[in-house]
């Protein structure tokens, strides 16, 4: 396991740090661009070729759309225990997010015949991406799914991309049933984001797309950002275990696990100020890569080795320091005082005290959302919310008394700005 010296790193060493891997979207991008192209003129046809051309199966338009049979066996198909788990998610989902759920109005009473309202209301439609690649991930559409519908959002539609056999992950057709979702569509890629900011002859067109994606899709929100509102960026998955001397090392290493085990661009840190943690952590690594599946394995060995690794520092201090900088996606607390610590952090897509294996909880079942900000976006964005889904509207209403306190105002900013309009207009009134 890769080993940094904070105190030693140049500025150029602890720049590459703090960036993470950084996807090259030169390439993607050249080939989302041609395949928007196709879509918005192409239609169906267009996206019936490009699933055949990158997922390797063949379909009609009618097959698009997921069929309401397919619910029905995605119910027998699903393993009992895993029907479990998905409602105790979504049962946890959504308290968490009924208790985050903003105010549909807001009224203050400005006084003298002024009152000023905020009004939040749903996005008309909205286009939840659920990825597929190096696995099926029904946990984002739970996560997804669940704030959408508490937001009410009238049209929420899936594109998900579809399997070997054409077939769509038959748990998350059960999450999707579960939330009350039946409008999935088998199509993923830059395709499939083109198909919702233009509409095809099957596929609507939607005024947002929220969820992780491929490079392909990403570089395709991009180049429509003009046209469908892009949501969130989410790129590789990121974790700091925040310690001192008193974590249990094979919890930490557990935890690194977690996040270094999503593919070979995850980075997953031990920050921590005792050298002796580091060691013990290492060993414990190298023996529970073992009992991983082998591509895994590989996965986590490359992060721990590359971008992930420990990041010793000299104190408690400057590794608090260092973890906001990063202001990383998953942030783990394993101290003497986590909620001392906890109170000090002011840049974290999430923080989870406890000396478990947190990361996996959160990730999956204990109710906040785990589609978080990546890649140092975490200092100026928040987790998937059900404000993600809506909009808010400011109204206000004026009477005359309100008028002639401010008019003198108006006068003097459109004066010094050179709004003549705005001067006369307010000087000129008339009942």
């Amino acid at each position: 396991m890769r080993t940094r010296k904070l105190w030693e790193l140049s500025d150029g060493e602890r720049r590459d740090l703090l960036m993470r891997a950084q996807p090259d979207l030169t390439r993607a991008m050249k080939a989302a661009e041609f395949i928007v192209q196709r879509v918005r003129a192409g239609g169906d046809a267009a996206l019936l070729r490009w699933t055949a051309e990158f997922d390797g199966v063949e379909l009609t338009a009618e097959q698009l759309r997921v069929a309401p049979e397919e619910f029905d066996r995605a119910m027998d198909a699903t393993a009992p225990e895993l029907r479990r788990a998905i409602d105790l998610a979504i049962e946890n989902i959504r308290r968490f997010h009924e208790g985050t759920m903003p105010q549909r109005t807001h009224t203050v009473e400005m006084g003298d015949g002024l009152v000023c309202t905020e009004r939040h209301t749903p996005i008309d439609s909205v286009c939840l991406y659920v990825p597929r690649g190096r696995g099926s991930f029904s946990s984002v559409l739970c996560m997804l799914g669940v704030p959408a519908r508490l937001a009410g959002v009238p049209r929420i539609i899936v594109c998900t991309p579809p399997g070997p056999e054409g077939e769509v992950d038959s748990a998350t057709l059960y999450a999707a049933r579960v939330i009350g979702i039946d409008e999935i569509y088998r199509v993923g890629g830059a395709q499939a984001v083109a198909a919702v900011a233009f509409g095809t002859e099957t596929i609507p067109m939607c005024a947002k797309i929220v969820g992780p994606a491929n490079v392909y899709a990403t570089a395709a929100k991009r180049l429509l950002a003009d046209e469908i509102d892009p949501g969130p960026g989410a790129g590789p998955s990121e974790s700091i275990i925040l310690c001192d001397d008193s974590a249990n090392p094979h919890n930490v290493a557990l935890n690194l696990l977690v996040e270094a085990e999503h593919g070979e661009n995850s980075c997953a840190l031990l920050v921590t100020h005792h050298e002796p943690l580091v060691h013990s952590v290492a060993e414990i690594v190298e023996q529970e890569l073992g009992q991983l599946a082998p591509q895994r394995a590989e996965y986590a060995r490359r992060v721990l080795n590359t971008y992930g690794g420990a990041v010793l520092t000299r104190s408690l201090d400057e590794s608090i320091a260092f973890t906001n900088e990063f202001a990383v996606e998953h942030l783990a607390i394993m101290t003497r005082d986590p909620q001392a610590a906890c109170d000090r952090i002011t840049n974290a897509g999430e923080i989870l005290i406890g000396t478990f294996p947190i990361i996996s909880l959160a990730n999956y079942v204990v109710g906040v959302n785990a589609i978080l900000p990546t890649s140092r976006y975490a200092r100026t964005e928040s987790p998937v919310s059900v404000r993600d889904f809506m909009k808010a509207a400011s109204i206000v209403e004026l009477r005359e008394p309100a008028y002639r306190r401010f008019v003198d105002a108006v006068v003097a900013f459109g004066d010094h700005e050179g709004f003549c309009a705005h001067q006369r207009a307010a000087q000129h009134w008339q009942r």
